[in-house]
């Protein structure tokens, strides 16, 4: 690995799990690992329940955009984490990869979206940790 650890989360949508972590891994190394997300089946927006609630933490997902993974985004990676993409999801021999079994927060609410949140911060301080990455 490099002295930045790239960082690639991967569900269907890439508009809810894998945006906040995105986020929380953005904000939370301060610049010693870099974080993409990436979805099989990109939508629309990123949920507006998953923005309202990275907002009430102080992190920002609002200008974020769905997007479907490449090969070039995988192989970049040094640390794949599915979130739900199952058989769809990429796989490179030599990546670590992790599967993070997470609620869907689709349709949900804000009140609905926090628990996601809140563990999903738990998953990436247990990352970075895992990666000699110190939090900020």
């Amino acid at each position: 690995m490099s002295d930045v650890v790239n960082v690639l989360f991967l569900c269907v949508h890439n508009a809810g799990r894998s945006q906040m972590a995105q986020g929380w891994l953005d904000h939370l190394a301060d610049g010693r690992a870099v974080a993409w997300s990436a979805g099989s089946a990109p939508g629309a927006h990123v949920n507006p329940a998953a923005v309202a609630a990275m907002a009430e933490v102080g992190v920002d997902i609002s200008h974020a955009t769905p997007r479907r993974w490449t090969d070039e985004m995988v192989g970049a990676a040094d640390v794949v984490v599915t979130m739900g993409c199952g058989d769809e999801c990429p796989f490179v021999p030599g990546t670590r990869y992790e599967d993070w079994v997470l609620a869907d927060p689709f349709g949900k609410s804000v009140e609905e979206v926090r628990p996601v949140r809140d563990e999903i911060r738990r998953r990436v301080v247990e990352l970075l940790a895992s990666l000699g990455v110190p939090v900020a």
